[in-house]
C-alpha cells in the first residue's frame, strides 16, 4: 500500500480534473474573440448577403473614395498587393489597375461566400492580375515574405485575433512592405445608428500603438472620410 508523506496534501481526481479545466482556460483566454459585436452579423449566409449589399452600394464610391485612398497607398506597377477582408472585391478593381498587368492583387476573406463574390467582380471587370485566398481568423495565408502592401479597408475592428493576424502579415510583408488600414474613429456619428462606439474597440490613438506593438512603424495618418475615417500607412520594421 502507497504511503501518504505526512504533510502532503492527498489532491482527489476530481480536483485534478477541476486544475486541469482551470489551466486550458488560462492558456487560452489570451487568445479570446475581441470583435464579437462587430462581427455578429457575419454569422450567417444570410447576413453575409445583408453586409454585401452595403459593400456594393451604387453610391459607395462617393462615402468610400477609392481613388484617393489608392494614390494615398505606395503602390507602383510590378507590385504584390493584398486586399484583407475583400468582401465583394469592392477595391479589386482599384488595386489592379494600380499595379498593373505585371503586378498582382491577392483577393482574401475567411468566408468562400464572400470570395465567390470577389471572384464575379472581378470577373466583370475582366481582371486578370488577381488570385483569391481563403485564409483564418488568425493568418490571411498570403505567401512569406511576398506581398509589398496590404490593404485592410473598414476590416480590422472584425480581426477577432489582432495580435496573431498582425504576426502573420509581419512574416508574409517583404522587408520594409508598408500595411495600409482604413479605420473608423470610436465615436458616435462615426457609423450609422451610432454602432462605432460598440463596434470600435480602439480610436486612433490606441489603434495606432496597438499596431506599432507588433513591430510595425507609423509612417502617416489623416482623415479619410471627415469625421468617420482615417488611413493609418504602417512600414514593417
Amino acid at each position: 500500500m502507497k504511503r501518504q508523506v505526512p504533510g502532503q496534501k492527498k489532491v482527489s481526481g476530481v480536483r485534478c480534473q477541476v486544475l486541469g479545466c482551470v489551466m486550458l482556460l488560462c492558456a487560452f483566454s489570451g487568445s479570446a474573440q475581441v470583435a464579437t459585436q462587430a462581427n455578429e452579423g457575419y454569422k450567417t449566409p444570410e447576413g453575409r448577403d445583408t453586409v454585401a449589399k452595403t459593400l456594393s452600394a451604387a453610391d459607395r464610391d462617393e462615402k468610400q473614395k477609392p481613388r484617393e485612398l489608392v494614390a494615398a497607398m505606395p503602390l507602383k506597377p510590378g507590385m504584390v498587393v493584398a486586399d484583407i477582408g475583400t468582401g465583394t472585391g469592392y477595391m479589386l478593381p482599384f488595386l489592379s489597375e494600380a499595379v498593373g498587368a505585371q503586378g498582382r492583387v491577392l483577393s482574401e476573406d475567411i468566408f468562400p461566400d464572400f470570395l465567390e463574390k470577389a471572384k464575379n467582380t472581378a470577373k466583370q471587370h475582366k481582371l486578370g492580375n488577381v488570385a483569391f485566398i481563403h485564409g483564418t481568423e488568425t493568418d490571411p495565408g498570403l505567401p512569406s515574405n511576398g506581398v509589398d502592401v496590404v490593404l485592410a479597408l473598414d476590416s480590422y475592428h472584425h480581426w477577432n485575433y489582432p495580435d496573431k493576424m498582425l504576426a502573420a502579415l509581419y512574416r508574409e510583408l517583404r522587408d520594409g512592405g508598408r500595411l495600409v488600414i482604413v479605420e473608423y474613429y470610436k465615436r458616435p456619428d462615426a457609423m450609422p445608428g451610432g454602432r462605432a462606439l460598440q463596434h470600435i474597440r480602439l480610436d486612433a490613438a490606441d489603434f495606432i500603438k496597438e499596431i506599432e506593438s507588433n513591430h510595425f512603424r507609423l509612417l502617416s495618418e489623416r482623415d479619410h472620410v471627415r469625421g468617420s475615417q482615417y488611413v493609418a500607412i504602417f512600414e514593417k520594421k
